[in-house]
Order: C-alpha cells, then structure tokens, then sequence
C-alpha cells in the first residue's frame, strides 16, 4: 500500500503576514493525518526566501521523510515544486523547458512498497488569469508538453502519476466563481490595511486589463445572492478546461473523479472553496491499483485553511489490482 498526496503549501511555507513566519507545524499536522509515504509539494521553494533550512527541509525533518530537491532550482525566479517520500529513491530528473513549461517538472522514480518501481512527476501550471481565456493556451501548451515529457513511461507500461496544482477545472466539475471572487476582494481589502506579501490573488491578477473598469461592480458581487447566481452560471460556461481534457485523452485517471464520481471535491481557496484544481493523475497501471482519493480538509484537529490557501489532495494505492467493490474506503 502507498499513500500519495499533492500539496501546495503556499509561497514556500512562509507566512506572508510576518516577515519569519514559518507554516512549519501547521503543514506538519496536515500531511501527516494523511501517513503519506510520497507527497508532491509545490510552492515548496519561495525565491524570496533562501535562508536554510529552508520550510521544506524542516518539514521533511518533521516527518522523518526524504527530500528530493534541485538545488539548482533555489536560483530560479519563480516558486519550485519538490518531493517528500520515505520510499527509496532510484533517480530524479529534472524538465525545466523553460520556452514551454512556466516552472519545472519534477520526476522521481520510486520503490514501491512491493519492490516494483513506479514514477511520480510533480507539477504547477500557469496561472496567468488575466491572459487570454483565462490562460487556457499557456496551460494546454503545458500540458501538452508534459504528456510528451511522459511518453516513454505509457509506452513502457511504467506506472506513473502525475500530480500538483493544474490552476484549471475539470470538463463538467462545478466552479463556485462568486466564493472565489469573495476571497479576492477580502485580501484586496486586506492588502489595503497591510501588505500580505507573495504568494496571494488580487483582483486585477485574474481580471484582463481591458475589463478593470468593471472591478467595482464585481467587489460588489459577492454581498449579493443573486448577482452571486448569475455570476455563478456566467463563470463555469467561461472557465477553460482544455488542459484536464488533454491528459484525460491521454488515458490518464483522474483518480479523485474515478472515486467520486458526483461530488465537488473543491480544493482552493481552503478558506472558501470555489474549485478543484489539484488533482493527481494516474497512469493506466496506477489506475488499476487506486483504493481511494480525498480531500484532506482538516489534520489532527487543524483545518486546511489554517496551513495552506489549497488543500492537499490523497490517494492511497494498493500494491495489486484493486476490485471496484473496494474501492472509496477511506482508512486515517
């Protein structure tokens, strides 16, 4: 059996509201409530922050797991994904592609409880909201890389997952646009008492420059239910999705849906959730072996919102083929 769990602890663990507020504990309490034996961090690296040890490697002391981390990354603009796991590593390579993918992608080959291999790669997709369509094409294009990137490992029948922060919805998953508006405006008013620093939305991150002149009207929005509503309906038809079609085309399970089918599942803002937009895929001869998938809202009495703006997301994988009967039983 392996746990599996994709997290993004937000600007590398650092509290932005103190200027050496470290996440450390509260993440600890999270990913641990899950007894994870592989755990996707993204954001683990804060560019900003480079005085060791850095959150990351406290939380792997924490935890007593293996930190999987390219030093070379700590020099890179941008936030940085990294792994955590107590399983033997075999070998990390890294994909920075930088003229296709906005940040790395990270790929660690495991030994899985059973001694059979199998590879993780950890990812974090453009946000670019205010481009256009919301930065559907810099998310295909990334996409489309990365199923590239992973081409050998279908061929071989290798098993794999691919996991993080997609900053994209699901064909048909529902999107409560107007809770993710509300956060928006509460940490733009927030921003106007005092800075909260990297690592947050505003308004005008996720609103084209062209449609800024109606950012009154959409501070407005979420004080009423039915503007709510409309905004709702408006937002879902809008919200590019074609990144999450790409890699379920690719045969990739969305192990989450393939568990539970008819729930929301919403993963961001952990405060109010609006959407799901962490995920770990599955590779076919992962998929075969899935037991369950669950968002992990609250860790040893702490809720997710308290640790991270995103809560995790776990999975736990049996070391053979699972029955379907089995399947969706959640053991913590």
């Amino acid at each position: 059996m392996t746990n599996i769990i994709t997290y993004n602890i937000l600007a590398g663990g650092y509290s932005s509201r103190q200027s050496n507020g470290r996440r450390v504990e509260q993440l600890t309490r999270i990913i641990r409530s899950t007894q994870p034996d592989v755990v996707g961090v993204v954001e683990a690296v804060n560019p900003r922050r480079q005085q060791r040890p850095l959150v990351v490697e406290e939380l792997a002391a924490a935890l007593g797991m293996q930190l999987v981390l390219d030093e070379e990354i700590l020099h890179r603009p941008d936030y940085q994904p990294a792994l955590l796991t107590r399983l033997p590593v075999v070998y990390t390579k890294i994909h920075p592609r930088p003229s296709i993918l906005t940040r790395p992608l990270l790929e660690v080959c495991l030994e899985g409880t059973n001694g059979r291999r199998f590879i993780v790669f950890t990812t974090h997709l453009s946000a670019a909201f205010s481009k256009g369509w919301a930065g559907n094409a810099i998310r295909e294009r990334e996409i489309g890389e990365i199923v590239r990137i992973m081409g050998p490992q279908r061929e071989e029948a290798m098993p794999h997952v691919l996991l993080g922060d997609f900053n994209a919805l699901a064909p048909g998953d529902a999107f409560k646009a107007s809770n993710l508006l509300r956060y928006i405006v509460s940490l733009d008013h927030v921003t106007k008492q005092q800075p909260l620093g990297e690592g947050h939305p505003h308004l005008n991150s996720v609103v084209p420059q062209s449609l800024r002149f109606l950012n009154p009207l959409l501070r407005l929005i979420p004080r009423n239910i039915l503007l709510s509503t409309v905004f709702d309906n408006l937002a879902a038809l809008y919200a590019p999705r074609g990144c999450i079609a790409l890699l379920q085309n690719a045969c990739y399970a969305d192990c989450y849906r393939r568990i539970h089918p008819h729930t929301q599942g919403f993963t961001c803002p952990a405060s109010v959730p609006a959407g799901r937009i962490d995920f770990i895929f599955a590779s076919p001869e992962m998929a075969e072996r899935l037991e369950t998938c669950y968002v992990v809202t609250e860790g040893e009495g702490l809720a997710g919102a308290d640790a991270s703006d995103h809560l995790a997301v776990a999975a736990r994988f049996s070391d053979e083929p699972v029955h379907p009967s089995t399947r969706g039983v959640v053991l913590r």
